[in-house]
């Protein structure tokens, strides 16, 4: 028997996986890393790129890209880094935190560069007590859609909340280009306000635009940057854009903000490859409405697979690229151990606060994966 556990702590570990079950990784079908199984580019644009000459050391058409797909408000400004991991490294680095809070679960990174840095922390389950209240004057951290859980929430009332306790602000949102609401058939999707409570429909746009997907950009904090200078927006593009190993994420804030961040940082953090590969994939406009119905009908085949098969005890109903659920019986470790024949990867997910080795994560794959993985689980199910 191999041990599981070794290589499931964090999603998208094939190679390990790949060794120990003695296959090539590119055999893996991985239900633990929740990358977009599609890109919007080909490697084709990499050609012309001269590797001789340094890259900018500003990014200058990079950063042009990413406003037109991102634009804030007038007044702010962005940094790229290599990856949003290096993006929460670096700023909480440059914030150097007294007291941080943390709204869990969600992923591990914010805790152990937390524990690094010797702030105070300050964990609040946002499953038990989502209005619990903050230290005055702490940072806080609020993943939206929330991992691993994809639970879109609307941040209105909570940044009243945090900006009336002088709080610094960090948002995650490197999940939310997946998400999309529903509103040409009068409803919207599960998006959460301070209580807890589903938030009511925002009302749909006249005319024909009403009959269309309402995209969830509006559940983005980048317009409220105008109005709090200490606001942060922490962005990954490798989860949306299908691209992990093109290592390319974002600090949105205020430009004054941006510019002290700035002066802490190294240059050439991204390579003249990486940055003309983003580009690429930034031009491609069509991909972002493509991914979210696609991720949507998608995520729909997921749940199915997961419900009918028996095993779960609950599925959680997100709205991002995954989806949490909680098995009944065996815990995510067996289930694991049952599927590795198969090649299949998912993520256990008892290193989240407040989770437990019951809990497992699916990510969203493309139809054929999805259909492989229910059949493995109704084989599972018929041999239990």
């Amino acid at each position: 028997m191999h041990d599981i556990s070794l290589f499931m702590k964090h999603g998208g570990n094939i190679y390990r996986f790949a060794q120990n079950l003695g296959c090539l990784p590119r055999q893996v079908l991985d239900f633990s890393a929740n990358i977009n199984p599609r890109q919007a580019a080909t490697l084709d644009c990499l050609q012309q790129v001269q590797l001789g000459p340094y890259a900018d050391p500003h990014y200058g058409l990079l950063k042009q890209a990413l406003q037109e797909r991102y634009p804030g408000p007038p007044g702010a400004d962005i940094e790229v880094f290599n990856g949003a991991s290096a993006a929460i490294f670096a700023l909480l680095r440059f914030l150097q935190p007294d007291d941080l809070v943390l709204y869990a679960p969600l992923y591990g990174e914010y805790a152990h560069i937390a524990g690094e840095l010797g702030c105070r922390l300050h964990t609040i389950d946002r499953f038990v007590d989502p209005a619990a209240d903050v230290p005055r004057g702490s940072t806080v951290i609020f993943v939206n859609p929330s991992t691993p859980d994809g639970r879109l929430y609307d941040l209105k009332d909570w940044l009243d909340k945090w900006r009336a306790a002088d709080c610094t602000i960090i948002i995650d949102e490197s999940f939310l280009d997946f998400c999309l609401q529903d509103v040409g058939k009068g409803r919207e999707h599960d998006c959460m306000n301070a209580g807890g409570i589903p938030s009511g429909a925002q009302g749909a746009m006249p005319g024909a635009i009403a009959e269309e997907r309402k995209l969830c950009e509006n559940k983005s904090v980048a317009g409220h940057i105008g109005h709090y200078d200490k606001l942060y927006l922490i962005k990954s593009l490798s989860k949306f854009y299908g691209c992990a190993g093109i290592r390319i994420g974002f600090v949105m804030a205020a430009s004054p903000a941006i510019e002290a961040l700035k002066r802490l940082e190294p240059a050439w953090k991204l390579s003249s490859l990486d940055m003309a590969y983003m580009q690429q994939a930034l031009a491609n406009t069509a991909f972002i409405g493509q991914t979210r119905r696609q991720t949507s009908e998608l995520r729909g085949q997921l749940h199915r697979a997961l419900s009918d098969c028996g095993l779960f005890r609950r599925i959680y109903d997100g709205q991002a690229n995954f989806l949490l659920a909680e098995l009944a019986g065996m815990d995510g470790y067996q289930l694991q151990e049952k599927l590795a024949p198969s090649r299949i990867l998912i993520r256990v997910c008892d290193n989240f606060t407040g989770l437990t080795r019951y809990h497992v994560r699916f990510a969203v794959k493309d139809e054929q994966a999805i259909a492989e993985l229910a059949r493995c689980l109704n084989t599972i199910t018929s041999e239990l």
